[in-house]
Formats: C-alpha cells, structure tokens, sequence
C-alpha cells in the first residue's frame, strides 16, 4: 500500500478518536452540564398518577442565579389556584385520584416558592424571591384548601388511611387553629386509629365554631358514646379483679 495513503488512513483515525472524546450536545445544550431552570409548573411530580403520591416529594428549586420576580410569582400562583379548582371540580365529580393529582400539583408550585420552605435553603436571599404580603396570604389560602381537600379524598376511599387523615389536617391547624374543616377531620382521623379521647377534644372545638353542624354533632356523640363504653369496660375489669380475691 502506498505511504501516502497509510498516513491518510492515520490522521483519519486521529480525527475519529478526537471527534470520540468530544461531549455531545443536543440543541445547544451540553450533556455535560446541568440543564437550564424550567418553569415551576411545568416539572411532574415524583410519582404522578399515583393516589397515595405524597405532596412532600423535594420541590424543583431555582438555581442560585435565578431571579423570581413579582409578577412571575403571580403566575405560579395563578396556576397552583386554577391546579385547585381543577381538582375541585374532579372531587365533584367523585374522580378521586385526578382530585389528588390536582391538589399534590398545586401543592408542587406552592413548596417552590414558599418563603417558610425556601428561606432555610441556601443561596436563597431576600432579593432572590420578591414577595409582597398579599402574595403570601393567597399561597396560604391555596396551600391549606389543597391539604384540607386532600384529607377530604382520603375520607372518600374504602380504605382510609387515617394517619395521613391527619398529617394534612394537623397542617391547616398549624395555620389556622380555628378551621372547622380541618378540626373535624383531625377528630375523624384520631376516632379512627381509636384515640376517642382526642377526638372528643377536636369535635368539641369545631362544634364551639360551628354549633349546628350536624356531622360534628354526630361525631361528637359517637365520640362520647365509645368513652362511656370504654368507661365501663374498665369498671368490669376492676369488679372481676377485685371479685376473684
């Protein structure tokens, strides 16, 4: 072969190796870099589609370098309040799992921004997120209609999961002590797992806000009714001690 085309078949196979070690790239995005920041709603949640997805899956953050601005703020809570009504609308129509899609969506883009979740995280600064107090109250109002939505849902299953019943309504109340939503579901949670103690406590807030709420009153009384039992469950138990001495 002549010498002129082994050195040809080299500097090919150079070429090659080169082209080899070279990262790719993907319309204008290097492969091996991070990707650039998306837009909060846009992310799925971790396990989206499934009903007993937790709203506490790591939210997608802002780089460091990323200003939210006033009006951008606004737009992620547009979305998060229309994620709410939307599921509203699926609870109406007994769709139970697009409800809980909905609400745990919503709950995504609220964690993003919250100033109680996002003030802790590092490279996070007052000027990186622009907040004013109204923005505040309607990210309040939005997340705690989604948790108090969301033990609703879980009320409506065969089987309900009475932990998490109240995991959601423990977080309204955190918020706001006095809601009678969640103060009922809290006493249902706790008559559930058997704690008729407790949820006496809660079905008696909630009646002091609401007296004529029949479904308090009712729970109230079933309350009442499984400590009178567990009353004289005990009296039996001391009268067959004491009789067999």
């Amino acid at each position: 072969m002549p010498i002129n085309l082994i050195c040809m078949f080299l500097a090919c196979g150079r070429k090659l190796e080169k082209s080899r070690s070279k990262p790719t790239q993907t319309r204008g995005l290097d492969r091996t870099q991070d990707p650039p920041a998306k837009v909060l709603h846009s992310f799925p949640m971790m396990g989206a589609g499934k009903e007993d997805s937790d709203e506490e899956v790591a939210a997608p953050l802002l780089y460091k370098s990323q200003r939210l601005s006033t009006e951008r703020i606004w737009t992620l809570l547009h979305e998060a309040g229309r994620l709410k009504a939307k599921g509203n609308i699926f609870y109406r129509e007994k769709n139970i799992r697009s409800a809980v899609s909905c609400y745990h969506r919503a709950l995504l883009i609220i964690r993003s921004v919250d100033p109680e979740v996002t003030r802790p995280v590092k490279g996070y600064s007052p000027d990186t997120i622009e907040f004013v107090a109204e923005q505040v109250d309607v990210l309040r109002e939005v997340q705690l209609d989604c948790y108090n939505n969301l033990a609703a849902c879980l009320l409506q299953k065969p089987s309900v999961d009475y932990s998490r019943v109240l995991k959601y309504s423990l977080l309204v109340l955190k918020w706001r002590p006095a809601n009678v939503k969640a103060l009922y579901r809290a006493g249902v949670a706790t008559l559930g797992t058997g704690n008729a103690q407790e949820a006496k406590e809660y079905f008696i807030k909630a009646h002091r806000e609401q007296p004529n709420d029949a479904r308090v009153r009712r729970h109230l009384q079933m309350a009442e009714e499984k400590l009178n039992l567990e009353h004289e469950r005990e009296k039996a138990m001391c009268r067959d001690m004491f009789s067999s001495n």
